[in-house]
């Protein structure tokens, strides 16, 4: 019972806490899917790797299961070339890309260029915002979506629509679970992020009831490509002078 998929990233800064929660669970920890992502100012030859190495340290484990890079700016290429090295060293087990969704140059710089094709892209992706067009995108290279901000961060707005509520109540479900099963049914990966024990679990219990096909047609036809997180690639571009502390 309870998760198994555990998603952070230097930058959120709490990598150490969630080693020690991993170690203190009891659970084996091949039972437990670890992600994380490289921030920009990591990328680069050597840099890399050596980022990979502290980043095990504070998560105190021999290996993650699936690394990512952060965001498309800096030398991510070479970031990638020390990555697909942390695979072979058995370091890292599989490799990811998280908003390589706004260009497709970045995008083909990696899937037409590295040895190791990204098994997972990281977007924000809710019933507002579908992401048609990303998801056409990776579909000939076999890369799975993995949505952040699957209930939109919260958003008022898509926790209170009228048209998810409705399919909420026939399955005496909430407007969250049924975007979340949503979610599940249209082939995503995804990671709700929450803190409340009580919404911790409410997100997990949906799997004890399925959209119909005239549920999931209504739900597609929400779509608008609203995102909530809106910043440019152009603007992305600070991060690689941000420094994270180890």
């Amino acid at each position: 019972n309870g998760y198994r998929h555990i998603d952070t990233a230097h930058a959120y800064r709490n990598e150490s806490g969630v080693g020690a929660a991993i170690k203190e669970s009891g659970i084996p920890r091949e039972e437990i899917w670890v992600t994380s992502k490289l921030w920009p100012s990591e990328y680069g030859e050597g840099t890399t790797m050596e980022a990979i190495d502290k980043m095990l340290a504070r998560l105190n484990t021999p290996y993650i299961d699936l690394l990512y890079v952060h965001q498309p700016v800096g030398d991510f290429i070479g970031a990638w070339k020390d990555m697909e090295k942390a695979v072979e060293a058995g370091k890292v087990r599989a490799l990811g890309i998280s908003n390589f969704d706004d260009s497709d140059e970045v995008f083909h710089a990696i899937v037409d260029n590295m040895k190791i094709m990204p098994a997972v892209m990281q977007i924000e992706c809710h019933p507002y915002a579908q992401r048609v067009d990303v998801r056409e995108k990776v579909k000939p290279y076999g890369i799975a979506i993995e949505c952040w901000y699957p209930l939109g961060h919260g958003s008022k707005e898509l926790l209170s629509d009228p048209v998810i509520g409705k399919i909420a109540e026939t399955h005496n479900k909430t407007i969250a679970q049924t975007i979340l099963r949503w979610h599940i049914q249209e082939g995503f990966s995804v990671i709700p992020g929450a803190t409340n024990p009580d919404y911790i679990k409410e997100n997990i219990s949906i799997f004890d009831f399925e959209l119909s096909n005239e549920d999931m047609a209504t739900m597609r036809s929400l779509n608008k490509e609203e995102r909530f997180f809106n910043m440019t690639l152009e603007q992305k571009q600070g991060f690689v002078n941000m420094k994270m502390e180890d």
